[in-house]
């Protein structure tokens, strides 16, 4: 509470020894990851650079101490309010206020601002199921993003959204997505043998992965799956729901259709080894590795309107990736994977079991597909270094590489 009040500690502010001085403010898990490779490049072009970094979650802020640890202090936001916000600014007194995606917090950015401060909304993208409820207040936000000095966007589509919304159109740049830059170098073979060890895998079983499902999705997964074991009867079906809270009604439902399941939780405890056709994630933190393994893998959120799950993380383990019709999200991920034949569309259950069951049946398509799929998410890595030297033109004695 007292850090949301804007009493940043003493012990951390000590920390900050280096000049510049950057504050980046990372809401929770999604800009926490976008964080990481930010501050890599900064620190590479800026040695000296100090860093500390904000959340507003209690599971963005883990993450960032598990990432940062002590080098990088990591405290939670100050609350939108005068009060808290000036008393935050003035402890830290950052030379630039960064902005990472989608938060425009008007009272932050125009203290910020009245106290000289640079600002940077970085690695930016304007939703479009979000960008109606900024068209609501629009004499607002162009009050507001007057203060903004550099608007580092991920794609075309975000630009014209910001531009729309009144930001200067001689501020933006386009830079694409920082979120992937660690991917490559962050899938290690050794989580996929440890997970096929966990999962009891062999080369003789299909794996059909549906991560990050959401409510109703399930459903139409599971007839998917039906469909697929008709054709494929060793396919393995593991569902990772985006709230493992629901896992209780997901066993119900997939009981109902006949099928037995393993819980996440239960293996490898006293030598659990996996028998049943299905399984259920319900812990956290395993998804990226589970998408090692999988043969077939669904990214969840997109058979409903809820925008998509980040399809690159499955992409840069060589997988062909599967989604539905609403990927809004995630529309830069979609369109590099699709260039390269590796994201397949499906508008519902049916034409998921279809496709999947197409690729399954061409297994050369599959591998070279996939193999497309990380290459492409290779060769669009150093995002986070354009936006680095966005950042570091805003500062008078530093120039970006």
């Amino acid at each position: 509470m007292g850090e949301r009040l804007g009493f940043v500690p003493l012990s951390l502010t000590k920390r900050l020894s280096g000049s510049p001085r950057i504050w980046i403010h990372a809401v929770s898990l999604g800009e926490v990851k976008v964080a990481a490779p930010l501050v890599k490049a900064l620190k590479k072009i800026m040695p000296d650079c100090s860093v500390i970094i904000s959340t507003t979650t209690e599971h963005g802020r883990d993450l960032a101490m598990e990432t940062f640890g002590e080098e990088t202090p990591v405290v939670y936001a100050p609350v939108d309010f005068i009060g808290s916000v000036r008393k935050a600014l003035s402890r830290v007194r950052p030379d630039v206020f960064v902005l990472l995606e989608t938060e425009i917090w008007p009272t932050w950015i125009a203290e910020a601002r009245r106290m000289g401060i640079k600002i940077a909304l970085i690695n930016g993208r304007i939703s479009g199921r979000s960008i109606s409820s900024y068209f609501g207040l629009r004499p607002l936000f162009r009050e507001v993003l007057k203060n903004i000095d550099a608007f580092s966007m991920i794609l075309e589509k975000d630009a014209a959204r910001i531009r729309d919304m009144g930001a200067d159109p001689s501020k933006i740049e386009i830079h694409w997505n920082a979120k992937y830059d660690l991917l490559a170098s962050s899938a290690n073979p050794a989580m996929e043998e440890k997970m096929r060890q966990l999962l009891n895998l062999d080369s003789s079983h299909t794996v059909f992965v549906a991560g990050s499902t959401r409510r109703e999705e399930e459903a139409m997964v599971l007839s998917a799956y039906e469909q697929i074991l008709a054709k494929f009867p060793n396919t393995i079906l593991i569902i990772a729901p985006r709230h493992i809270e629901r896992t209780p009604d997901i066993g119900s439902m997939i009981e109902r259709r006949g099928f037995t399941y393993h819980l996440r939780d239960e293996l490898g405890i006293a030598g659990t080894r996996r028998t049943k056709p299905v399984v259920i994630m319900n812990t956290f933190g395993e998804l990226f590795q589970l998408y090692s393994v999988g043969t077939i893998v669904f990214c969840g959120g997109s058979l409903v309107p809820l925008g998509g799950q980040n399809p690159l993380e499955a992409a840069v383990w060589g997988k062909v990736v599967f989604y539905g019709p609403s990927m809004e999200d995630f529309l830069d991920a979609k369109t590099l994977l699709e260039g390269v034949g590796a994201g397949v569309p499906a508008s519902g259950p049916e034409a998921l079991a279809e496709k999947a069951i197409w690729f399954l049946s061409h297994p050369d398509a599959l591998k070279t597909n996939g193999t497309r799929a990380r290459e492409a998410v290779i060769r669009n890595q150093h995002a986070a270094e354009r936006h680095a030297g966005v950042i570091a033109s805003l500062l008078p004695e530093t120039s970006p590489p």
